[in-house]
C-alpha cells in the first residue's frame, strides 16, 4: 500500500495566515504556556485527592469525583464554546478562553465545600476543548506549507511538558502550602499566558461567514464523526494502562512504592517524545502516520501484559505507552482536512473525544480487573481498543473513496 492510495483532503483549510518562522514559533510558544497551564490545572488534582478529601471532610472516592467533574466540563465545553465563539477574532478568543480558565482556578482554590469545588471544576474545564482547538487552527494558519503538524506539535508540547514539570511543582506546593495553593498556581500561569498570547499573535479575524450555524454543519460530517471515534475509542487503550499503572507495577513487578513516581515520570517523558516525533510523521503523510500509530498502539499496549511482570521492561514499556499521544496533533489535522468550513467546532471536539478515551479506558480496564483478569489485563483491554480504532481507520479510508493502488 502506497502513500498515494490514501484519499486526500479536498476540503478547504482554514484562512491562511502564514507568518515568518520567528513569529510563528513565539506565537506557538506563547499558546504552548496555555496549553501548560491546562495540563497543570487538569492532571494536579489527582495527586492531591487525600488531601482534599481531609480538607472538605470527604472520602478520597467522593473526592475524585472532581476529575470527573471536570472531564464533563471539557466535554460539553468542547463543541457549545466553539459554537458560540465562532465569529471572535482568534487573539480576542484565545485571550479569554485562558481568562476564564484561570479565573475558574482561582475560584476553585477559594471554593468553600465540596458540591461548590466539583461545580467549579465544571465551570474552569469548559475552556479546555475550544482553546486547544483554536490554538491548533492558529498554529495551522501560520505555519510554513508542509509543516502543520509539526505548529500543533508545538502548542500541545506544554500540556505534555506539564506532566513532567508543571505537576510536581503544583503537587508540591499543594502538599507544602495546602491543595488550594495548586490551584493558585494554575491560575497564575493562565493568566501569564493570556498575556503572551495577547503580546505574541498578530491580529487574526474569524472565518468569513462564520456562525454557529455554519459550525454546527461539521455534525453532517461522517468523516469527522469517523475521526472523532478514531480517537475515542483508539486512544482509549493509553488511558486503560495509564489509570492503572500504579497498581499494576506494584502488584505484578513488585515495585516499591517509592518507585512509582519514576515511572509516572517516564510516561510523561515519552508523551513529550511522542509529541515531538508525531507530527513530523504527520506532516510528510497523514493517513499512513494515523495507521502507523494504531498498529504502534496494539504492540505496545499488548506488549505491557507481559512486561508489567518486570520492573525494568513495565517502566520502559510505559514510556513507550505515552509516545502513542502522538496520535492527538495527527487527529487534530485530519479533523481540519475533513472539516470544510466548520473548523473550530471539529478542532474543538478532537478534545471531547480525548476525554472520552478517558473515561471509556479507565472504565474498561476497571472491568477487566473487577472481573478477576488480573491486572495484566489493563493491557489487554488497551490493545483491543486499538484494534477497535484500526476498525473504525478502515472505515473511514474506505468511506473516503480508498481504492487499492494497481
Amino acid at each position: 500500500m502506497s502513500v498515494s492510495s490514501f484519499p486526500q483532503s479536498t476540503s478547504p483549510s482554514p484562512v491562511s495566515t502564514v507568518a515568518p518562522s520567528g513569529a510563528s514559533l513565539r506565537a506557538n510558544l506563547a499558546m504552548g504556556v496555555g496549553s501548560f497551564a491546562i495540563g497543570t490545572g487538569e492532571f494536579v488534582i489527582m495527586g492531591l485527592l487525600p488531601e482534599v478529601a481531609r480538607d472538605l471532610g470527604v472520602t478520597i472516592p467522593q473526592a475524585g469525583h472532581v476529575i470527573s467533574a471536570y472531564a464533563l466540563g471539557v466535554v460539553i465545553g468542547a463543541p457549545l464554546l466553539a459554537v458560540l465563539s465562532s465569529g471572535w477574532p482568534r487573539r480576542k478568543l484565545l485571550v479569554a478562553l485562558m481568562l476564564v480558565f484561570g479565573l475558574g482556578n482561582i475560584a476553585s482554590a477559594i471554593a468553600p465545600g465540596y458540591l461548590s469545588l466539583n461545580l467549579l471544576r465544571f465551570l474552569a474545564a469548559l475552556p479546555h476543548g475550544t482553546y486547544f482547538g483554536v490554538a491548533a487552527l492558529v498554529a495551522a494558519s501560520m505555519a510554513a506549507p508542509g509543516r502543520r503538524g509539526q505548529a500543533v506539535g508545538q502548542v500541545m508540547l506544554g500540556l505534555t511538558v506539564a506532566t513532567l514539570v508543571g505537576v510536581p511543582i503544583a503537587a508540591w506546593l499543594g502538599q507544602v502550602m495546602g491543595w488550594r495553593a495548586a490551584f493558585v498556581f494554575v491560575g497564575a500561569l493562565a493568566f501569564l499566558a493570556s498575556v503572551l498570547i495577547f503580546r505574541a499573535l498578530p491580529e487574526i479575524p474569524a472565518d468569513e461567514g462564520a456562525s454557529p450555524m455554519r459550525e454546527l454543519g461539521a455534525l453532517r460530517r461522517p468523516q469527522v464523526w469517523l475521526t472523532l471515534a478514531i480517537g475515542a475509542i483508539g486512544l482509549g487503550g493509553l488511558f486503560s494502562v495509564f489509570s492503572y499503572v500504579k497498581p499494576t507495577m506494584m502488584t505484578l513487578a513488585g515495585m516499591p512504592l517509592e518507585q512509582v513516581p519514576v515511572v509516572l515520570a517516564l510516561f510523561g517523558a515519552g508523551m513529550v517524545l511522542g509529541n515531538l516525533v508525531g507530527p513530523r510523521f504527520a506532516d510528510r503523510a497523514l493517513m499512513p502516520a494515523m495507521c502507523g500509530l494504531l498498529v504502534w498502539a496494539v504492540l505496545v499496549l499488548g506488549a505491557y501484559s507481559f512486561t508489567a511482570y518486570h520492573s525494568w521492561l513495565g517502566s520502559l514499556n510505559v514510556l513507550l505507552v505515552g509516545t502513542l499521544v502522538a496520535m492527538g496533533p495527527v487527529l487534530q489535522i485530519r479533523l481540519m482536512d475533513v472539516a470544510g468550513d466548520a473548523q473550530t467546532l471539529a478542532a474543538a471536539l478532537n478534545h471531547s473525544a480525548f476525554n472520552t478515551a478517558n473515561a471509556l479506558g479507565a472504565w474498561l480496564g476497571g472491568v477487566a480487573v473487577n472481573a478477576g483478569l488480573g491486572w495484566s489485563a489493563t493491557g489487554w483491554v488497551g490493545a483491543l481498543l486499538a484494534l477497535a480504532g484500526l476498525a473504525v481507520f478502515a472505515v473511514s479510508v474506505r468511506s473516503a473513496g480508498w481504492r487499492p493502488v494497481r
